[in-house]
């Protein structure tokens, strides 16, 4: 990574690889005009699986072991929003509750402790840690949000995008039911 780079590491490799993924898509379709036929219709079908469906099963390793070690810290409410059609900034949001600040930051730490020890990975960026209202682990294509109930209900981040599809988790990964759903 470039030295003041404005984007982390992954993301810059996230970014070329769908450059190279639509160069290859892109010299396909010139090749035939049955070629484009069945690169168009492969192409929607995946989106449409994607969108559509919403599994983890597109989640790649990181976010997958990051909801893990949220969930071995008893976080609730998990929730994963794909924002790859609505920002630019970032791939998904990974977000997250405690019921109070010591496990905010217990689960901020066993996230950001399993994915430096497991895939050597290190967030961009750290924020909220101290007052452990609301802690953000950036990594660049995916943040992990980590609030305190209260501070999840006032910013309601599911809410301000919800235009954001919603990833659908499989048990192992949705953590515990707690409160805050509950309430409404």
């Amino acid at each position: 990574m470039e030295r003041n780079s404005p984007m982390p590491e992954s993301r810059e490799r996230t970014e070329k690889e769908r450059g190279r993924e639509a160069q290859t898509a892109q010299g396909r379709s010139t090749s035939s005009a049955d070629d484009a036929g069945e690169a168009k219709s492969s192409a929607q079908a995946a989106t449409a699986e994607a969108a559509g469906q919403g599994n983890a099963q597109a989640l790649d390793e990181r976010l997958r072991l990051a909801l893990h070690a949220a969930g071995e810290r008893k976080a609730h409410d998990l929730v994963v929003l794909d924002l790859r059609e609505v920002a630019s900034f970032t791939d998904y949001f990974l977000i997250a509750s405690g019921t109070n600040v010591r496990q905010v930051q217990a689960i901020a730490d066993a996230v950001e402790e399993e994915l430096r020890k497991r895939l050597r990975v290190k967030p961009a960026r750290v924020e909220g840690y101290k007052s452990a209202e609301w802690i953000l682990l950036d990594y660049g294509d995916f943040i992990f949000h980590v609030f305190e109930e209260k501070s999840r209900r006032f910013y309601d981040l599911e809410r301000l995008w919800r235009d954001a599809a919603r990833v659908q988790l499989p048990p192992e990964l949705a953590g515990g039911e707690g409160s805050l759903r509950n309430e409404r």
